[in-house]
């Protein structure tokens, strides 16, 4: 499996071009929707905040009226092309909504960075673990949307998805470099059962062996920088096109949030930096692993 472009940062990237055009043209949005003939006024709102897959006629519609010639126009129907890409959607079709957002930002990363505060990383999880993470979540799950989305995915289904989304990490085509750091509550029994965890942690020091993947465990009694205490986990991820921004995924109880401003991705890489000097290094955590797996028994 070879990196592509990840779509979702493709729809982003096409939304903020195709708005800044607009704006530059001095066009309103209701003027754009009238002038190319759009029945529903939100399908530009959807295109311009990357929340709906491009169609390239809609697309070319835009750059004609735009005036967009030349180089120019032949980058962004590359990009809305590269952003309608449908082999994804196929890829992914058994998992959730959720799921299948981090997986389009794992799929096009070259470099991943993740902070676990109280669970294990979805790329690190064993089938077991992984059930256990599916099917505790569920009860809480309150939005007709958020009910409707997991009763149309077999649990099973769901865990072979996530299995099959660590395969990024093993390919032999530009794997992206992978690096967390594990919260040593993250570790602790609470998050499974003690023959549950046991095989994580087994798994976790099997996964640490790749070349590509750095594995740093959080100490319960580690300070971070000035006694920082971080609020929840998140993810980093970084893409090899520098038009498409580092993205930063914050795990939350109903929904995730998903930040891509540059703001935002450099206060957490500093937060990142802080918990990675507090962690044991890579050594030192395979040791730590050693000793717990086996107190786990």
């Amino acid at each position: 499996m070879q990196r592509t472009p990840s779509p979702v940062m493709r729809r982003r990237r096409l939304g903020l071009e195709l708005r800044r055009l607009r704006i530059a043209a001095g066009l309103t949005g209701d003027q754009v929707v009238e002038q190319v003939g759009w029945a529903a006024k939100s399908k530009l709102s959807r295109l311009e905040n990357g929340k709906s897959r491009p169609d390239l006629a809609d697309i070319l519609d835009l750059l004609d009226l735009y005036q967009v010639r030349g180089d120019s126009r032949d980058e962004l129907v590359a990009i809305a092309r590269e952003a309608g890409n449908t082999r994804w959607i196929r890829a992914y079709a058994v998992m959730t909504a959720r799921q299948r957002g981090y997986a389009e930002l794992e799929g096009g990363a070259t470099q991943i960075r993740e902070y676990a505060a109280a669970t294990i990383p979805g790329l690190l999880q064993t089938p077991e673990y992984a059930r256990i993470r599916i099917m505790s979540s569920r009860p809480l799950q309150t939005l007709p949307s958020q009910r409707e989305d997991d009763e149309r995915h077999d649990p099973q289904a769901e865990v072979e998805a996530r299995m099959a989304r660590q395969s990024i990490l093993t390919r032999e085509a530009d794997p992206p470099a992978y690096e967390a750091v594990l919260d040593e509550a993250a570790l602790a029994g609470r998050s499974a059962p003690l023959e549950v965890l046991s095989g994580q942690i087994h798994h976790l020091r099997a996964v640490a062996s790749l070349p590509n993947v750095t594995l740093r465990v959080l100490p319960r009694e580690a300070q971070v920088g000035d006694f920082f205490q971080p609020q929840h986990g998140f993810s980093i991820y970084t893409f090899a096109d520098p038009g498409d921004l580092p993205t930063v995924a914050v795990e939350a109880l109903a929904s995730d949030l998903t930040l891509t401003d540059r703001t935002a991705a450099s206060r957490y890489a500093k937060v990142y930096e802080w918990l990675r000097s507090a962690a044991l290094d890579p050594e030192a955590t395979v040791d730590w692993l050693s000793r717990h797996v086996n107190a786990t028994r």
